[in-house]
């Protein structure tokens, strides 16, 4: 018997030993179709061949949405702890001062973006060596700033949040970091009945960072809770 006689019965041995592995292995089973429609000839159509084509494709596509399920889920997981934990470092302070400074800097870290500034309007706007002295995380702006500022380019109505690309940082909101800065999520804020609006901008480097497709409900939350302390420190 020939070396190749032998490596044939070993191959036969080895596919009678363990016949599910041949099964289960989707490539090898391709090659074995492929071989039998191959004998058959071209002038004969399998119709059982072509619907269990069509079978593997839709199996693979399955595949693939069920990965893109996953990965959704757990980024929108990871995306979820990041709010919680910003939020309760939010939480933390005592004194107004540092929970604006909080906010512009543990919070924009836990988050994870490059820039986060907190937006009031107010009828008296002024220079105010106090809030200088927070680094630029709060500006004071004259009343229509945050629905004119969040109408940009859009000739609707501004949704209370809204994602985008930004190919011309304004300086007042973002001060020395204008040129690094090409996606923002606004945030608009309701510290209620008798008060003027506010707004929270998030700046990112990256301009996929904040895009419309992305969805909104944890910074729905996230400007929820911030409101609800606004008007606490407010009042």
């Amino acid at each position: 018997m020939s070396s190749n006689s032998k490596l044939k019965d070993n191959l036969r041995a080895a596919i009678l030993a363990e016949p599910d592995a041949v099964l289960d292995d989707q490539d090898l089973m391709q090659a074995l179709v492929a071989a039998n429609e191959q004998a058959r000839g071209e002038n004969i159509i399998d119709l059982r061949g072509i619907a269990m084509q069509r079978l593997e494709n839709r199996l693979d596509r399955l595949e693939d949405t069920h990965r893109s399920v996953i990965a959704a889920a757990y980024e929108n997981l990871a995306g979820t702890n990041q709010v919680h934990r910003a939020i309760l470092r939010l939480l933390e302070p005592v004194e107004f001062e540092d929970f604006l400074r909080v906010l512009g800097s543990d919070v924009a870290d836990i988050l994870r973006v490059d820039q986060l500034t907190l937006i009031l309007e107010t009828t008296a706007v002024r220079d105010d060596p106090a809030v200088e002295k927070l680094g630029g995380v709060l500006k004071i702006v004259e009343p229509g700033f945050v629905d004119k500022y969040m109408a940009k380019d859009r000739p609707a109505p501004a949704r209370d949040i809204l994602l985008r690309e930004v190919r011309q940082p304004n300086r007042l909101i973002y001060g020395d970091k204008i040129d690094h800065l090409r996606s923002e999520a606004c945030m608009k804020l309701n510290f209620g009945t008798g008060r003027l609006p506010g707004m929270i901008v998030m700046g990112a480097k990256d301009p996929r960072h904040f895009t419309p497709q992305l969805g909104t409900d944890l910074l729905a939350f996230f400007s929820g809770v911030f409101e609800r302390s606004m008007r606490h420190w407010l009042s």
